[in-house]
C-alpha cells in the first residue's frame, strides 16, 4: 500500500494529520497532493453542493483596525460605502433573490466589533420577517463577536448557523489585527455550539502569512469541529494596508484548498471572497481536490462572487448533486 493510501485510510478511520505531516506533504510533488485530496474529498466530503448568499447588512466605519479590511474606519478607502442597517424591504429583496436562484443559506454581515442591545434588537426582527416569508431559507449571521445573551436571541429569532472567521493562524493575528483577539473569535464559535447553533469559520490567506499559518488554520478549523470553511482570497484593496502585499499564486491556493481539505476531510470548503482573482483552470482543479461549496452572488462592498446559476452548474458539471 502506498503512503497516501494510508493517509486515505487513516483518515477513514477518524485520526487527523498532524503539521508536519501536512508540511511534508505540502512540500512533495503537487500530482501526490492533489490526487490525495482528490481522493479524501471523493470518499469522506459531501457530495452535494451548498450555495450561501450573503447581504453587507450594515457596512463601514468599524471600530477594528483589521488590516485587510476596507470597512475599517482606521483606512481611507475610495468609494467605501457607509450606512446603518438596512431596512426590512432591503433585507427582504435579498432574501426573495436568493431564493429565485436556488441559494439553500441566506447571511446576513454587518460591519463592526459587535452589535449593541438595539441591533440584537434589528436584526431579529429582520430575520424573523425572513423566516416568515422564506421558510424554505436557512438563516445565518455574520456580525462579530457576540454574548451568548446575542446568541440566544438570535436564536430564537430563527438562525441556524453563526459565522466568526478566524482569519488566520493563532501567530500571525496579530499581525493583521489588534484591536481584538483571536481568543475572542474562538470565544463567540465556542458559545454559539454550546447553544446548539451550527458554525462557519475559516480564513483570508495572501495577507503574508506562511504556509505553516494557513496550515495552522486549517487544523485549528478541525480542532474546533467546524463543519462550514471559507477560504478567502486577500483582496488588495486601495488605502488599506495590506494593498500592496505580493498577491498569492494561483499554484499556492490550491495548495491551501488541498491542505484545508486534508485537514478537514468532512466539512463543506467554500469558495468565498476573492475567488475573482482565480482562473477558470484553478477553479476547477480547486473543485476537484476540496472545494465543495460557496458564497455565490454578490459578497460585500468591495468584491462580487459567482451567480448562483452559474454555480450551480459549474459544480454539477464538477461531479456533485444538487441540494
Amino acid at each position: 500500500m502506498s503512503i497516501l493510501s494510508e493517509i486515505v485510510r487513516a483518515l477513514e478511520s477518524g485520526a487527523s494529520l498532524t503539521e508536519s505531516e501536512l508540511l511534508a506533504l505540502a512540500s512533495g510533488p503537487r500530482e501526490d497532493l492533489f490526487d490525495t485530496a482528490e481522493a479524501v474529498t471523493r470518499k469522506m466530503a459531501p457530495r452535494a453542493y451548498n450555495l450561501c448568499g450573503i447581504i453587507n447588512v450594515k457596512s463601514g466605519e468599524c471600530s477594528e483596525n483589521c488590516r485587510w479590511c476596507a470597512q475599517s474606519k482606521h483606512w481611507e478607502v475610495p468609494g467605501i460605502k457607509i450606512y446603518p442597517i438596512l431596512p426590512d424591504d432591503k433585507v427582504e429583496a435579498g432574501a426573495r433573490r436568493a431564493a429565485e436562484t436556488g441559494i439553500v443559506r441566506y447571511s446576513l454581515v454587518a460591519s463592526g466589533r459587535k452589535p449593541s442591545r438595539r441591533e440584537i434588537r434589528e436584526y431579529c426582527e429582520r430575520i424573523r420577517e425572513v423566516k416568515r416569508n422564506h421558510p424554505e431559507l436557512e438563516v445565518c449571521v455574520s456580525l462579530g463577536l457576540l454574548s451568548e445573551e446575542d446568541l440566544s436571541a438570535l436564536k430564537d429569532a430563527g438562525v441556524v448557523r453563526i459565522h466568526c472567521n478566524l482569519e488566520t493562524s493563532p501567530e500571525f493575528f496579530r499581525e493583521v489585527c489588534t484591536s481584538h483577539r483571536i481568543d475572542d473569535k474562538i470565544e463567540t464559535l465556542k458559545r454559539a455550539k454550546a447553544l446548539g447553533l451550527d458554525v462557519c469559520s475559516g480564513g483570508l490567506i495572501g495577507m503574508g502569512e506562511t504556509l505553516l499559518d494557513r496550515i495552522r488554520l486549517a487544523r485549528l478549523c478541525r480542532e474546533l469541529e467546524v463543519p462550514s470553511i471559507p477560504i478567502n482570497l486577500l483582496y488588495r484593496v486601495p488605502g488599506t494596508p495590506l494593498a500592496n502585499v505580493e498577491a498569492l499564486s494561483q499554484d499556492e491556493f490550491l495548495v491551501a484548498a488541498a491542505l484545508f481539505r486534508l485537514a478537514n476531510p468532512t466539512a463543506y470548503l467554500r469558495f468565498a471572497g476573492g475567488r475573482s482573482l482565480l482562473t477558470p483552470d484553478t477553479v476547477r482543479e480547486a473543485m476537484r481536490i476540496g472545494i465543495n461549496s460557496a458564497i455565490s452572488g454578490d459578497l460585500l462592498t468591495t468584491t462580487s462572487g459567482g451567480n448562483p446559476i452559474d454555480d450551480a452548474a459549474l459544480f454539477s458539471n464538477a461531479g456533485y448533486d444538487a441540494p
